[in-house]
């Protein structure tokens, strides 16, 4: 008998979003389809933590047995290995995810998929202290995608992207360096079709987002100030960007004294994904403007709704 999908098996990404009951049949090794690594991106994009999560151990038991496939499948495992990764991120957490996705992807053979699992990877190394092994995983996935005379589209985009993780390590010349070169990228990617269905990650949008980031954490407050003016949110595709940036945002305009300007921006990461305003990160921030402006109108509420009760 043919192998059902995870969505063909009744555990569809789709139908968790509804919050049904995963059948008891569904668990017999149910295979794993590119439309369900495709659901579960478009979940983690709109900020459905709870309900990928949910879903996430299927995928995973999936990918396990998709590894083994040969190419196709191991692209589509390291795809779900990068989301758990990314989701546990987001919860505070680490875990063997980024490592599995590594494998997976080196046995795919496609430079995209490599990229993709060394950016998932990078995060867990630098806030572990082993920066030096994030730059260098980032840099080899640049120079592996970048080596063609012609490197495509997705090579170019994926390249930029791991540029600007890579611009993340606060290292002064090297973090400018590279978000220097994923900007450049974006330029060159402007100059290529774009594929119709298919938002472009790489994008001006993305680079300020990332500057605001980059350039707060190496302690130039003006310039990261001066990249959120250059953001335009609503040009952001997803409600998990829209949130970062403004998560970000407040960041910066905190270290610059303004916390009336830093609780607009926390209700707007509420307002674009309620999840977002409740995962650590994101609450320690809240719990800390509490701390320096308690009576702050309107911080009250904010506070009781993502801190005090955050689920």
């Amino acid at each position: 008998m043919k192998r059902r999908s995870v969505l063909a098996a009744g555990v569809a990404l789709g139908a968790s979003v509804a919050g049904g009951p995963v059948p008891a049949w569904a668990a017999a090794e149910p295979g794993l389809s590119a439309g369900d690594v495709a659901e579960a991106r478009r979940l983690f994009a709109a900020g459905a933590y709870t309900r990928l999560g949910g879903v996430m151990p299927l995928l995973l038991a999936a990918a396990a047995h998709s590894a083994e496939q040969g190419p196709a499948g191991a692209a589509r495992a390291a795809g779900v290995w990068v989301l758990a990764s990314q989701l546990a991120v987001k919860q505070g957490r680490t875990g063997p995810y980024a490592e599995r996705a590594g494998t997976a992807a080196t046995r795919s053979g496609d430079p995209v998929v490599l990229a993709a699992a060394a950016r998932a990877a990078a995060t867990p190394l630098r806030r572990t202290g082993r920066t030096d092994e994030a730059l260098l995983l980032l840099a080899e996935a640049c120079t592996h995608l970048l080596a063609g005379t012609r490197p495509t589209t997705a090579d170019l985009e994926a390249a930029g992207l791991a540029g600007l993780t890579a611009a993340q390590a606060h290292r002064p010349d090297l973090a400018r360096d590279f978000a220097a070169q994923a900007e450049e990228t974006t330029l060159r990617l402007a100059r290529h079709p774009h594929t119709p269905g298919r938002p472009r990650e790489l994008t001006a949008g993305q680079c300020a987002l990332h500057g605001i980031g980059i350039h707060r954490h190496l302690g130039d407050v003006d310039t990261a100030l001066a990249h959120t003016r250059r953001l335009r949110p609503d040009r952001l595709p997803t409600a998990e960007r829209r949130a970062r940036a403004a998560t970000d945002t407040a960041r910066a305009l905190l270290d610059a004294g303004d916390a009336a300007g830093a609780l607009a921006q926390l209700r707007l990461v509420e307002a674009a994904a309620p999840l977002e305003a409740r995962r650590p990160a994101v609450r320690a921030l809240t719990a800390h403007l509490a701390g320096l402006r308690p009576g702050l109108p309107g911080l009250g509420g904010f506070v009781a709704r993502t801190v005090v009760s955050p689920v």
